[in-house]
Protein backbone atom coordinates (compact mmCIF):
# COMPACT_ATOMS: atom_id res chain seq x y z
CA UNK A 1 0.00 0.00 0.00
CA UNK A 2 2.43 2.12 1.20
CA UNK A 3 4.91 1.75 -2.55
CA UNK A 4 4.55 4.24 -5.00
CA UNK A 5 3.67 2.48 -8.57
CA UNK A 6 4.75 2.57 -11.92
CA UNK A 7 2.03 4.25 -13.40
CA UNK A 8 1.97 6.93 -10.52
CA UNK A 9 3.34 10.19 -12.38
CA UNK A 10 6.83 12.26 -12.29
CA UNK A 11 6.82 16.10 -11.40
CA UNK A 12 8.79 18.73 -12.49
CA UNK A 13 8.64 21.82 -10.15
CA UNK A 14 10.22 25.59 -10.94
CA UNK A 15 9.45 28.89 -9.17
CA UNK A 16 10.28 32.46 -9.62
CA UNK A 17 10.28 34.84 -6.20
CA UNK A 18 9.73 38.25 -5.83
CA UNK A 19 8.03 39.16 -8.64
CA UNK A 20 7.44 42.50 -8.20
CA UNK A 21 3.54 42.50 -8.74
CA UNK A 22 0.88 41.77 -6.08
CA UNK A 23 0.17 38.32 -5.93
CA UNK A 24 -3.62 38.98 -5.93
CA UNK A 25 -3.31 39.79 -10.13
CA UNK A 26 -0.93 37.44 -10.31
CA UNK A 27 -3.18 34.19 -9.49
CA UNK A 28 -6.10 35.78 -11.65
CA UNK A 29 -4.01 34.91 -14.59
CA UNK A 30 -2.90 32.02 -12.60
CA UNK A 31 -6.28 30.12 -11.91
CA UNK A 32 -6.58 30.87 -15.80
CA UNK A 33 -3.92 28.01 -16.56
CA UNK A 34 -4.79 25.63 -13.66
CA UNK A 35 -4.98 21.57 -14.10
CA UNK A 36 -4.72 22.46 -18.50
CA UNK A 37 -2.59 20.99 -20.49
CA UNK A 38 1.12 22.61 -21.23
CA UNK A 39 0.62 23.48 -24.95
CA UNK A 40 -3.60 24.94 -23.89
CA UNK A 41 -1.61 27.20 -21.00
CA UNK A 42 0.69 28.51 -23.40
CA UNK A 43 -2.27 29.53 -26.02
CA UNK A 44 -4.08 30.43 -23.28
CA UNK A 45 -1.40 32.98 -21.79
CA UNK A 46 -1.01 34.14 -25.34
CA UNK A 47 -4.28 35.82 -25.22
CA UNK A 48 -4.75 36.91 -21.31
CA UNK A 49 -4.11 41.08 -21.50
CA UNK A 50 -2.78 41.18 -18.06
CA UNK A 51 1.12 42.11 -17.33
CA UNK A 52 1.16 38.98 -15.00
CA UNK A 53 1.21 36.69 -17.92
CA UNK A 54 4.89 37.02 -18.49
CA UNK A 55 6.25 36.36 -15.33
CA UNK A 56 3.77 33.18 -15.39
CA UNK A 57 4.51 32.38 -18.70
CA UNK A 58 8.65 32.61 -17.84
CA UNK A 59 8.00 29.78 -14.72
CA UNK A 60 5.73 27.36 -16.93
CA UNK A 61 8.73 27.66 -19.95
CA UNK A 62 11.16 26.78 -16.99
CA UNK A 63 8.60 24.06 -15.94
CA UNK A 64 8.70 22.54 -19.14
CA UNK A 65 12.80 23.06 -20.21
CA UNK A 66 13.25 20.98 -16.72
CA UNK A 67 11.07 18.48 -17.89
CA UNK A 68 12.85 17.70 -21.27
CA UNK A 69 15.71 17.90 -19.22
CA UNK A 70 14.64 15.24 -17.09
CA UNK A 71 13.61 12.92 -20.29
CA UNK A 72 9.99 13.44 -19.61
CA UNK A 73 7.94 13.09 -22.78
CA UNK A 74 6.64 17.27 -23.03
CA UNK A 75 3.36 16.54 -25.04
CA UNK A 76 1.80 14.67 -22.26
CA UNK A 77 2.72 17.24 -19.51
CA UNK A 78 -0.20 19.03 -17.19
CA UNK A 79 -0.27 22.37 -14.86
CA UNK A 80 -0.87 19.74 -11.61
CA UNK A 81 -0.72 22.62 -9.42
CA UNK A 82 0.17 26.30 -9.43
CA UNK A 83 0.11 28.51 -6.68
CA UNK A 84 0.68 32.37 -6.03
CA UNK A 85 2.42 33.16 -2.29
CA UNK A 86 3.11 36.74 -1.31
CA UNK A 87 6.42 37.64 -0.79
CA UNK A 88 8.20 40.27 1.11
CA UNK A 89 6.54 43.82 0.68
CA UNK A 90 8.38 47.27 0.20
CA UNK A 91 7.22 49.87 2.34
CA UNK A 92 7.19 53.19 1.10
CA UNK A 93 6.03 56.63 2.67
CA UNK A 94 3.44 59.31 1.00
CA UNK A 95 4.01 62.74 2.21
CA UNK A 96 0.41 63.80 2.94
CA UNK A 97 -1.10 67.39 4.34
CA UNK A 98 0.29 68.80 7.35
CA UNK A 99 2.98 66.75 8.18
CA UNK A 100 1.01 63.13 7.53
CA UNK A 101 2.15 60.52 5.23
CA UNK A 102 0.46 57.82 4.04
CA UNK A 103 2.09 53.93 3.61
CA UNK A 104 2.01 52.77 0.34
CA UNK A 105 3.07 48.81 0.31
CA UNK A 106 4.69 47.46 -2.81
CA UNK A 107 4.19 43.65 -2.80
CA UNK A 108 5.89 40.97 -4.33
CA UNK A 109 4.94 37.30 -5.60
CA UNK A 110 6.13 34.11 -5.32
CA UNK A 111 4.90 31.90 -8.30
CA UNK A 112 5.15 27.88 -8.21
CA UNK A 113 4.36 26.15 -10.87
CA UNK A 114 4.48 22.03 -10.60
CA UNK A 115 3.53 19.87 -13.81
CA UNK A 116 2.69 16.42 -13.96
CA UNK A 117 2.57 13.65 -17.04
CA UNK A 118 -0.99 12.50 -17.85
CA UNK A 119 -1.25 9.15 -17.66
Amino acid sequence: MGSKSETESRLVRACAKYIRMSPRKVRVVANAIRSKRVADAQTALRFIQRRAVRPVLKVLNAAVAQAEAAKMDVDNLYVREIYVGSGPTLKRWLPRARGMATPILKRTSHITVVLAEEG
